[in-house]
């Protein structure tokens, strides 16, 4: 393990890889790596298309929620960001932007807003906006466009995609939907978390409950960052308080749609029981459940 980040994936304008390889980022979000994502852009092209200023700016955005669908694909998601309008602040609507990006340079943006503003439609398929004023921006569908929780799937024509990873994970226990270890010990979980150590979790089927009527569900994990943690010495229980994880229903490429994503907070445990505290984007109410769920646990030290 290193504390570097490494570009596990290049692709070039045209998305096409340039540098490493779908398998090695696979691999490497598979071992529980962090995940950032680099991108360019003008800023005449994606910020403000009637300025003259061509200046070339550069990004790295952090993608802590991520995504391993069918042990091959992997897809990131941004769970604390706000809308940001460059160079000076924020932009117009209170919500969150929860960026999603492919490894394949698909990208998406859902968009719960927090303003208390009454909707003006219902959910549904939304007519694709006009972007002629941003050739690079191609947006390939739009959802729910007059509600409180607007989403689309689109692809922006950066300049490059470079993704980082960060290989500081060791698993150190994995178990099945009923507590049964496949392998590793929680004794080793407790004490390497009782040094300092922080916490990841990889939840196994933790958006099957969005794919409704539509045949099997994808297989895929989602990974997420865990917060306080708590250890039951006598009952050799651990568990803890998740950081927000934004649920999309499993595909590829990931994206949104209608009525197929939420969010919010989980209480995942070592037996399996992981406590759901999940926000409808459309109404901002909360509903809380429980679920059983295979779950591998990583340490960093």
């Amino acid at each position: 393990m290193t504390n570097s980040w490494q570009c596990a994936l290049s692709l070039d304008k045209n998305r096409r890889p340039d540098s490493g390889s779908n398998e090695e980022l696979a691999r490497s979000i598979r071992a529980g790596a962090d995940l950032r994502v680099g991108t360019a852009f003008r800023h005449n092209e994606h910020i403000d298309p009637a300025a003259e200023n061509d200046e070339l700016i550069q990004e790295v955005m952090d993608f802590r929620i991520t995504y391993l669908i069918e042990d091959r694909w992997v897809a990131g998601i941004e769970n604390l960001r706000m809308p940001v309008a460059l160079p000076d602040g924020f932009g117009p609507r209170e919500s969150m932007s929860f960026f999603l990006y492919n490894q394949d340079g698909h990208q998406a943006i859902a968009r719960p807003f927090l303003d208390e503003r009454s909707a003006t439609g219902q959910p549904g398929p939304s007519p694709i906006n006009d972007w002629s004023e941003m050739p690079k921006y191609h947006e390939l569908e739009s959802f729910d466009a007059d509600t409180n929780a607007p989403s689309s799937n689109f692809i922006y024509d950066f300049e490059y995609f470079r993704f980082l990873v960060r290989p500081i994970w060791r698993e150190v226990l994995s178990h099945d939907a009923h507590g049964t270890v496949i392998e590793g010990d929680v004794n080793e979980l407790a004490d390497t978390f009782a040094r300092g150590a922080e916490v990841k979790v990889a939840i196994r089927g933790l958006c099957d409950d969005l794919t409704f009527d539509e045949g099997m569900p994808i297989d895929h994990e989602v990974f997420i960052h865990l917060g306080a943690c708590y250890y039951y010495t006598e009952q050799r229980l651990f568990m803890a308080s998740a950081n927000p994880v934004v649920r999309t229903r499993p595909s590829i490429p990931l994206g949104y749609g209608s009525c197929v994503w939420d969010f919010g907070w989980l209480m995942p445990r070592t037996d399996g029981h992981v406590a759901r505290w999940l926000c409808d984007p459309y109404t901002l109410k909360f509903r809380r459940d429980s679920k059983r769920y295979a779950i591998r646990w990583f340490v960093s030290e």
